[in-house]
């Protein structure tokens, strides 16, 4: 497999991760890992389509949240470090009108903990207001860019959030407080910071199910969601199978570990 690269894609769910693995026209190889955590590995299509390309990708359903996305990235870049070349967020969402419309993608420009901070009468405060922490990881952008031209996506701020928006009010503060946002969800920021701590790139890939805001379930759209982030992932395979991943490497001075032609495993104990 000489100059495989490797990608780890994380979800919340099933369903999501099984969205990407469909996008590989492949059936995947399941990988258990510590408990719970199982990866699918499958290899998608090259550039030209015909044949398996030069990526390896293991797809994780590490749970609901930032918490346990965190906590499962991190599991899985210990397992094999310096292994993977990007980490990718990805998943359905609520998406900010107009930004974009349900059934729209959203590739993040920068990855937002919207709702970590304090409450207080004057309103919210981010721990980076507070001086103990950060609230946004930005992916690199040229790298971004690149899947969004070829996803048809919007190139846009993706918040986090650990109680999803279920009111108009909660919706329109959120947008006031982050100009330009135009996708909510629940884990892209534990991924996001998980993936810094063993300096690793992190996109985050959204497809819209609902606008944030009040939670009319019949106005939900998961299916065509879900098919939404299939052909997303289809549209970026291509992309990630080019030059730019390894450009965003040696940009950020990221190891290039790789498997070689001895077959030997030099990732830890993900194979």
């Amino acid at each position: 497999m000489t100059g495989t690269r490797r990608v780890l894609v994380v979800t919340a769910v099933p369903p999501e991760r099984d969205a990407v693995v469909l996008s590989a026209g492949a059936a995947p190889e399941p990988l258990p890992l510590l408990d719970h955590l199982v990866l699918h590995r499958v290899r998608p299509p090259g550039r030209g389509g015909n044949g398996p390309g030069g990526l390896l990708v293991d797809t994780l359903a590490a749970g609901v949240g930032p918490a346990a996305a965190a906590a499962g990235t991190s599991a899985v870049l210990a397992l094999a470090p310096g292994a993977y070349e990007v980490v990718i967020s990805a998943g359905i969402a609520g998406g900010f009108a107009p930004a974009v419309a349900v059934g729209g993608t959203v590739v993040a420009s920068a990855i937002v903990a919207a709702d970590l901070g304090g409450q207080t009468a004057e309103g919210f405060t981010d721990v980076a207001q507070m001086g103990v922490g950060v609230v946004a990881h930005r992916p690199p952008p040229g790298l971004a860019r690149a899947l969004a031209e070829a996803a048809g996506a919007v190139l846009a701020p993706v918040l986090t959030v650990s109680t999803v928006t279920g009111t108009a009010p909660r919706a329109e503060e959120l947008a006031g407080r982050h100009a330009g946002a135009a996708a909510e969800a629940m884990e892209g920021f534990g991924v996001a910071t998980a993936a810094a701590l063993f300096g690793v790139p992190a996109l985050e890939v959204r497809t819209v199910s609902n606008a944030v805001g009040p939670r009319d379930r019949a106005a939900w759209r998961i299916p065509e969601a879900l098919r939404a982030l299939t052909d997303a992932f289809a549209a970026i395979w291509p992309v990630l199978d080019g030059r730019q991943v390894m450009d965003v490497r040696e940009a950020r001075d990221v190891p290039d570990v790789r498997d070689d032609d001895s077959g030997r495993n030099r990732g830890g104990r993900v194979p």
